[in-house]
């Protein structure tokens, strides 16, 4: 390079830098203070010491002068598909319209693609409703519409959705703002080039220095930074994830945890419960946030609610917290204990109702606005040891709408349906950020008559409850199963429990898979101490048979996304056992079970991201291998 063309690039790199170092228009003439520009071949010894504010404002101004666009790509929120099967030879997708509508994409171009990957035919029909000839699976019309996603919504450069797609000569090319963004008409050596980009490296690393600042300013003022992790788990699919990785669950019941936590003299069993849970690697907890017009209750009329009592129900969620142990909060009960529907449909006759039925907990207009409020009043509540509201606590695994509902009077499911419908729709408007279940015990209904062949008795498919049908509601996230063949099939211990189980489990994930693309959790299951043929041993076969049905879905990558076990209490708490408890300090078989089951699930969290295959090569699969080759234990 001749001298000539190194001045010229030396004004070049000057020109750039007059471009990007300028913090105020008004002081063009101090050049003189100016940092001059930093070559690659260059050292200093020092550099200008800049507060926290002057050098955020610096920032802010190169960003601004630079015309770098400091918004992340723009995402489009979508629900799921919402199919339809009419009879067994036409599947309707409902929402369609509105799918193509969100893409910004020509209903004819997303049915050519669609048709053509699941190899069947279909049309519009008056309602603009897409029909396809023959059943289509839930989970197989979402992945092939990702796929349609991925080639022909998404910007492979930018990743953003916000893109147009042109179509020339029967070819479909995709645009968005970063591809049609006008560059300065000048023209860019690959040195300058270079330069630039080297500029926003160190804009970059401006950035994260401020952040760090910032972070190391909070913790000065008592902010923990593990706190700041505890992020809330989601679902994607069929998985529940966690920052990117798979959650699969491991869990407990213990229901009382309020009521206790409500008398000082208690309180401390809450403490004891989640000490011992997390000690045997337990991660999700699930407990009633109700208690209506009962002994210690939270709610004691319509929207009238015992502080004292909120508190309690305070204490337990920052408990759970401090273990790092997530909840599922129940919000109220079909059972009579702690009142449930029952107690709704008093209040409703008390305020001048004429109500025959508990089941016009479901359909009274007034009871559903009694509900309502019970629920905005929690989601809403602030709690007083964390200071934190529980619509925004990560703390929260999900809401429960009604632990274990069923609308006997109406076999049909209907009436059960619509209040699924309305109640899952409206703690999604208060609480988008949590999951939603209903809180089912998993009998099959109407909608799936070949199915009823795995409830555990005729009566099952009577109860008004349908668990496809009502999964498949809008506003829910997953669904919840129970499994408990001793109140089901027969009080007296056999091993068609085991049997059962099997067969029940299998059958939920399948269907979980098949046909509502979410994952299945098995909320609750055990077998009681009062059963005839009962001993502690069984109860460890059934621990073992649970867990390996869970264990085979999750080496899969399947939905079956874990099981809670009814329930694990402390010592000293035997006056509220049911016969279920399990005395994780005196159990000790069963605490090594628990204990064996979380630290498999916890590798399974740890091997991959959501979209990996588990038979991925990258992994260390050997800590795992080990573990799973216990059959004896587990």
């Amino acid at each position: 390079m001749d001298l000539q063309q190194e001045l010229e690039q030396e004004a070049c790199w000057k020109l750039e830098l007059d471009k990007v170092t300028k913090l105020d228009p008004s002081k063009k003439k101090k050049k003189k203070k100016k940092r001059p520009f930093i070559r690659e071949d260059a050292t200093y010894d020092s550099e200008p010491d800049y507060g926290y504010a002057e050098l955020l404002s610096r920032v802010f101004d190169m960003l601004r002068e630079e015309e770098v666009s400091t918004e992340r790509p723009r995402t489009v929120m979508m629900r799921r598909p919402q199919l339809l099967a009419q009879g067994t030879h036409i599947t309707v997708c409902l929402d369609f319209a509105h799918l193509c509508t969100m893409m910004h994409r020509k209903p004819g171009h997303v049915i050519t693609f669609l048709l053509g990957q699941m190899e069947t035919k279909g049309w519009l029909n008056k309602q603009h409703q897409l029909e396809m000839k023959g059943l289509v699976s839930s989970q197989h019309f979402q992945a092939v519409f990702q796929r349609y996603i991925d080639a022909f919504v998404i910007c492979s450069c930018c990743k953003s959705s916000d893109t147009a797609l042109a179509e020339a000569n029967g070819i479909s090319t995709l645009s968005c703002e970063m591809m049609n963004m006008k560059l300065p008409p000048r023209r860019y050596t690959c040195k300058k080039m270079k330069d630039r980009l080297g500029f926003r490296f160190v804009l970059c690393s401006a950035v994260f220095m401020i952040l760090t600042q910032h972070r190391a300013l909070a913790n000065s003022h008592g902010v923990n930074s593990e706190e700041e992790e505890w992020e809330m788990v989601q679902r994607k699919g069929q998985q529940f994830t966690l920052n990117g990785q798979p959650f699969y669950v491991n869990g407990f019941n213990t229901y009382w945890m309020m009521t206790l936590a409500a008398d000082n003299s208690t309180r401390g069993k809450v403490t004891d419960v989640f000490q011992q849970a997390s000690a045997v690697g337990l991660t999700v907890g699930r407990t009633w946030a109700f208690n209506d017009g009962q002994w210690r209750a939270l709610q004691k009329s319509p929207s009238v609610y015992d502080e004292d009592v909120f508190k309690a129900l305070d204490f337990v969620v920052s408990e759970a917290r401090k273990y790092k142990i997530r909840l599922i909060l129940s919000l109220v009960n079909n059972w009579n204990d702690y009142g449930g529907k029952a107690q709704y449909v008093k209040w409703g006759n008390a305020s001048g109702l004429n109500l025959t039925s508990d089941d016009d907990f479901f359909t009274n207009p007034t009871l559903r606005d009694f509900y309502k409020s019970h629920v905005r009043t929690v989601l809403n509540r602030v709690n007083t040891f964390t200071n934190i509201t529980y619509k925004n606590d990560p703390t929260i695994f999900a809401w429960e709408l009604m632990n274990e509902p069923r609308c006997p009077s109406d076999p049909s499911g209907d009436k059960l349906q619509s209040w699924i419908q309305e109640m899952a729709v409206f703690v999604k408007s208060l609480d988008a950020k949590h999951m939603v279940e209903i809180g089912l015990e998993g009998f099959y209904g109407p909608s799936a008559p070949a199915r009823t062949k795995f409830n555990p008795n005729p009566y099952a498919a009577q109860v008004g409850t349908d668990f496809i049908r009502n999964n498949q509601a809008l506003g829910v996230d997953f669904a919840s199963v129970h499994v408990y063949p001793d109140a089901w099939i027969s009080p007296a211990v056999s091993d068609t429990f085991l049997e059962f189980t099997n067969s029940w489990m299998q059958a939920h994930v399948e269907d979980a898979e098949m046909y509502l693309g979410m994952p299945v959790l098995f909320t609750e299951f055990g077998v009681s101490a009062h059963d005839p043929g009962f001993n502690t041993s069984f109860r460890d076969m059934m621990l073992n048979t649970v867990y390996k049905m869970s264990l085979n879905s999750t080496r899969k990558g399947g939905a079956g996304a874990g099981s809670l076990v009814w329930q694990v209490f402390p010592q000293g708490a035997e006056f509220m056992d049911d016969g279920y408890a399990v005395y994780l300090t005196r159990a000790h078989t069963a605490s090594k079970i628990i204990s064996l089951q979380s630290k498999r699930l916890a590798i399974f969290n740890s091997l991959c991201g959501w979209r990996c295959k588990w038979g991925c090569k990258k992994k260390n699969h050997t800590a795992l291998d080990a573990l799973l080759s216990h059959d004896d234990e587990l």
